[in-house]
């Protein structure tokens, strides 16, 4: 990897590292930050679909949701050790990711575009369903998780760089994932699949583990996002989520997970900036989303390096 494509990302890192004790240590500033960061994995998450693989999901915000109930059925038996619920969060979210990537990789295009939304409508309607887990109401965490028996997680601090470390384990992942082998198929096959298969390759396998991962990883995150809440709700599940997500990729640069980095933290900042200048935020939101898709091809990263 060119220290020209990591220098962009390890700066970001350094800025969240520093920015508690730069004026960011409040208690809301650090709460929107971790925000940032829980996004910045998802939205890397769907960058190794979306970048390097070719393929728009629209149902990628179901599992942070599968992630984050795992963690409210496990929250609602009594268990709440991080040891154990990270582990079966990630699980369930890759399981979920293998059962109907196993279906909606068989198409491409749009057929996988509307197969995936509906795949997280189902899993949205469903955990709207279950009364039990407060139904459409949510569901209130009793606590945050304990790890190895410690609640070092309830301080805002150590939540704080908790993220930070996953955050940066992520992309890692992602960028290692896509500078291998496996993500030299998985753009070959983006470029010409049967050309892929005429040398040996199967796009379809490598395409479902890419998926896969993508799941686990988003489970992980589904995973934060309750805890940085402490709130669960079916809101979680979304296609407007996911349409975020996949906004947040394509606005941060495909280049690879740094843009979708760039794109989380950008997009979620400045929400909160223009929900504290007016209430009519919106109005203001999408006219610059839309003038950054037609101005601002390469993303954030091309105009950074620009």
């Amino acid at each position: 990897m060119r220290w020209r494509d990591a220098s962009l990302p390890l700066l970001v890192f350094a800025a969240l590292a520093i920015a508690p004790f730069i004026g960011f240590g409040q208690g809301h500033a650090l709460t929107l930050l971790a925000r940032a960061m829980i996004f910045g994995m998802a939205a890397m998450s769907l960058s190794l679909l979306v970048g390097g693989a070719g393929l728009v999901s629209l149902g990628h915000a179901a599992m942070l949701g599968v992630g984050a109930y795992a963690v409210v059925v496990l929250d609602h038996a009594g268990v709440t050790e991080a040891l154990v619920v990270l582990p079966v969060a990630v699980l369930a979210a890759a399981l979920f990711a293998l059962l109907t990537g196993a279906v909606a990789i068989r198409t491409s295009g749009v057929h996988f575009i509307m197969i995936t939304l509906a795949f997280g409508q189902m899993a949205f309607f469903t955990t709207s369903s279950l009364a039990i887990y407060g139904g459409d109401d949510g569901y209130t965490l009793f606590s945050r998780m304990e790890v190895a028996g410690s609640r070092f997680l309830e301080g805002r601090l150590a939540f704080h760089f908790t993220c930070l470390a996953l955050l940066a384990g992520t992309w890692l992942l992602v960028q290692a994932l896509l500078d291998s082998r496996f993500g030299r198929v998985l753009r070959a096959a983006q470029q010409n699949e049967v050309r892929a298969q005429a040398v040996g390759f199967a796009p379809y396998r490598y395409r479902l583990v890419a998926y896969v991962i993508a799941g686990a990883i988003g489970g992980m995150a589904g995973v934060l996002l309750s805890q940085a809440a402490e709130f669960v709700a079916p809101a979680y599940l979304t296609w407007q989520r996911s349409g975020d997500l996949l906004f947040m990729v394509i606005l941060g640069g495909l280049a690879g997970p740094h843009g979708a980095l760039v794109g989380a933290l950008a997009i979620v900042l400045i929400e909160e900036w223009l929900a504290e200048l007016t209430e009519h935020w919106r109005m203001i939101f999408g006219p610059m989303l839309i003038l950054c898709v037609f101005f601002l091809r390469g993303g954030l990263v091309g105009l950074l390096r620009r």
